[in-house]
């Protein structure tokens, strides 16, 4: 072989298109996902009005709000950053990913201890005091922990995902030459706040 010679290396070919078409496909999955699950939540509601109010009466919406606020900051915050790292920003992309971060171990610290409350009063799945309220809170709780314990798990991906990013932005890996794995990062965390955005009135608001 001519030493004059070089051989394309695959490893470095990338379709940005498609990496982000992909994840806009996952993302309509997930909406599909929890669309039905919506769906499941308004017949129950309509099935159950009363033992559904009073249910949701048990929860904090101060809480609900205070977590709402920080989604909402974080998703700014990834936005921010996908900005800054196209600009060449690189310690302002590093300080943006790592508020997001923060703001989602905020968020679940905040979930836990919501949660804690909740088991710590008898308030789910299994618990002989939630049976002798009726199926109807029966019912609500089952959707309450299982929906919002859906979400809490899109959290911890996109905490872990947000690391990977963060750590790549810091051994300059990830740069504004090749930034797509931060803007699907960023897709996802803004599929993560939607998603909130619905539970939130669901649960805490329609009383």
């Amino acid at each position: 072989m001519s030493p004059g010679l070089s051989i394309p290396n695959p490893l470095l070919h990338r379709d940005d298109e498609a990496s982000k078409l992909g994840m806009w496909l996952f993302i309509f999955t997930e909406l599909l996902l929890f669309s039905g699950l919506f769906i499941v939540y308004a017949v129950y509601r309509y099935l159950n009005p009363i033992a559904f109010h009073l249910a949701a009466e048990e929860l904090n919406v101060t809480v609900g709000t205070l977590n709402t606020i920080i989604l909402l900051m974080s998703s700014a915050t990834m936005a921010m950053a996908s900005t800054a790292i196209r600009r060449g920003n690189k310690q302002l992309t590093l300080l943006l990913l790592l508020t997001t971060l923060f703001f989602a171990f905020m968020f679940m610290v905040n979930k836990y201890f919501e949660w804690k409350g909740k088991i710590d009063h008898g308030l789910f799945p299994g618990s002989m005091d939630l049976w002798r309220l009726g199926q109807g809170d029966v019912l609500f709780f089952g959707l309450y922990y299982f929906m919002t314990g859906l979400h809490a798990l899109h959290i911890v991906v996109g905490f872990v995902l947000i690391t990977i990013v963060t750590y790549q932005v810091n051994n300059n890996s990830l740069s504004a030459n090749n930034p797509v794995l931060l803007d699907n990062s960023g897709l996802y965390w803004h599929l993560v706040d939607l998603i909130w955005i619905f539970l939130f009135p669901l649960f805490y608001l329609i009383t």
